[in-house]
């Protein structure tokens, strides 16, 4: 029954969530504001920030507050681009803030090395530094003064 056990745990190891999900005591609009605020802090570039709450308002659709914003660093990330064209189609990096079923209000976003796992890629550096870099402002926007 032991070995069952530890290969079936092994076995979900492999189709592990690359999603890291966190808790936030402000509202969608505020962590969005915070999180804006940090990345231009930062000097990154700010490409869009997709509503989906607001979108499917538009088309007479219900969805809880849910907010995206894409951003990241040109430089790196055509370096990136330079090594496997297709990471086009995972950048520009993106938060999720949404309010989830629970009327709690999470921030999303994937772990960076799946970058790695999914392209041909030499950049273990910019990996783990973009892994803290997303920790720290998404821990920050999130418990920053509550709205």
């Amino acid at each position: 029954m032991k070995k069952i056990l530890i290969v079936l745990v092994l076995g979900l190891s492999l189709f592990a969530n690359d999603v890291i999900v966190k808790e936030t005591t402000c509202s969608v609009d505020k962590t969005v504001k915070n999180l804006k605020d940090i990345i231009r802090a930062k000097n990154l570039s700010i490409f869009a920030i997709v509503n989906h709450h607001g979108n499917a308002k538009a088309v007479d659709m219900k969805l809880p507050q849910a907010k995206m914003i894409m951003f990241g660093n040109p430089r790196i990330g055509t370096a990136l681009m330079q090594q496997d064209m297709l990471v086009g189609l995972d950048l520009p990096i993106r938060i999720l803030v949404y309010t989830d079923k629970d009327s709690k209000v999470k921030i999303a976003y994937r772990d960076g090395s799946w970058l790695a796992t999914k392209h041909v890629l030499n950049a273990a550096t910019k990996i783990n530094k973009l892994n803290n870099v997303l920790d720290q402002m998404t821990t920050k926007a999130g418990t920053r003064k509550k709205d």
